[in-house]
């Protein structure tokens, strides 16, 4: 059963998504998912009648630890220690040997999660083409449904983070047929947080990246590029209000390339945490556009006709004329992020360090510390002035742990990301 709080959660999170018309609504049978699902749609039926009512799958159901279940994690721990940590290191070869007649058989918890979460999306996404659902479940679960929609195995199970109550968007354009887009992921300023927490356990860095707020050049749809557009004036407002949401985190450092627009920004948040230094990294420069930069996604079908097309379908395959790859990118990109990693590993007490870039080096970093190659550059959304965060929990040697990403909330009212355009 859901406690106090848990139901407290369940009403914010139906504050968050009021106004929002939903086609369908599925949900977990478990009670604690049940009944925040049953208080989140009465809650929005106040406000209009038009909420569908929820169906339950089994196929939204929570990991299935048949061993483990009404025990500490301590007690897991000490009582199957190898099982428990493959759990927390190789959840790919997670296995529970379970009583099978006068024997015994192999049980593959995070495996068959990952088949479960497939099955969910083949079934919800045939059946609700151009729709918009609300899927309320559990972490594991959730982990499983994010990870599949972008192509990730079980080995990523504890790449991703998932808050009571926090809320990720995720859009697919064609349905099974491809990866997902993922505009934000455990989004938890709804619940008084304007990030997620850093768990106690971990002891090193947490990074904010954050993209630029906007420019001229971006409410255009104009390629920018390396040419060095300063933000306008609703991208200040976007920095002003990134720098309150950042307000009370406990930044150490600040890195950013050094374009006007990310360094803008950059110092804008820093207004609140004056002993933080400010290291310019020219690694982080957006991509090279070369002879795109200054032009219109019109004028470039019109000089390089098909090329445009192949950046936005297989951007791995594309050499801007005059530019960067993007494997180039990502080469330079990842180098400054690991050193800056790298910099801010082993101290006593987390180190929390600023990020301020651009999209395209957003979403290579992303790629990156979740697993993903550059030919996912388009999985992640960033909007301007969002953030993200990732974690390192044991530092530079340990595996990341994207614990949010494109924050945008504090940007606009409600859950969705209505910023500029991001890379064209």
């Amino acid at each position: 059963m859901l406690t106090q709080a848990g139901r407290d959660q369940a009403l914010k999170v139906s504050s968050a998504l009021a106004g929002m018309t939903f086609d369908a609504i599925y949900s977990s049978p478990l009670q604690r998912a049940s009944e925040t699902t049953e208080l989140i749609v009465d809650a929005l039926k106040t406000t209009s009648a038009d909420i569908p009512t929820p169906q339950f799958t089994d196929r939204l159901k929570e990991i299935n630890l048949p061993l483990w279940e009404g025990i500490t994690f301590e007690e897991a721990k000490a009582n199957f220690p190898q099982a428990y940590d493959d759990w927390r290191n190789r959840p790919q070869d997670f296995c529970m040997q379970l009583p099978k007649g006068e024997g015994f058989e192999a049980f593959f918890p995070v495996r068959s999660l990952y088949q479960q979460a497939q099955d969910f999306w083949r079934t919800l996404l045939s059946a609700h083409v151009g729709q918009t659902i609300l899927v309320v479940a559990h972490s594991a679960i959730n982990r499983a449904l994010l990870s599949t929609a972008i192509g990730l195995g079980p080995e990523k199970f504890t790449s991703l983070q998932q808050s009571n109550c926090a809320i990720s968007v995720l859009n697919f354009a064609n349905g099974w047929e491809e990866p997902a887009q993922i505009e934000s992921i455990n989004l938890t300023d709804h619940m008084g947080e304007p990030v997620p927490p850093m768990r106690k356990a971990y002891k090193g860095p947490r990074l904010l990246l954050v993209r630029h707020g906007e420019t001229e050049w971006n409410r255009q749809q104009r390629f920018q590029g390396q040419i060095d557009v300063p933000l306008n004036e609703n991208g200040r407002v976007q920095g002003a209000k990134a720098a309150a949401l950042l307000k009370t985190a406990p930044i150490d450092a600040a890195v950013s390339s050094p374009l006007l627009r990310p360094k803008e920004t950059a110092e804008m948040i820093l207004q609140h945490h004056p002993a933080a230094p400010l290291t310019l990294e020219s690694n982080l420069q957006e991509i090279s556009h070369g002879e795109w930069e200054g032009k219109f996604a019109a004028e470039i079908e019109q000089d390089y006709p098909g090329l445009l097309q192949q950046w936005q379908q297989a951007p791995e395959t594309v050499q801007m004329p005059g530019g960067e790859n993007l494997q180039q990118v990502w080469d330079r990109a990842i180098a400054a992020w690991e050193e800056i990693v790298a910099a801010n590993s082993g101290f006593e007490t987390p180190q929390t360090i600023l990020v301020a870039a651009h999209d395209a080096i957003n979403k290579a970093i992303l790629c990156y510390v979740t697993g993903l190659g550059p030919e996912h550059f388009w999985c992640f959304k960033q909007g301007n002035g969002a953030v993200s965060v990732i974690d390192y929990p044991n530092g530079a040697q340990s595996a990341p742990v994207l614990t949010a990403m494109n924050i945008t909330t504090h940007l606009s009212e409600g859950i969705l990301d209505r910023t500029a355009a991001g890379a064209l």
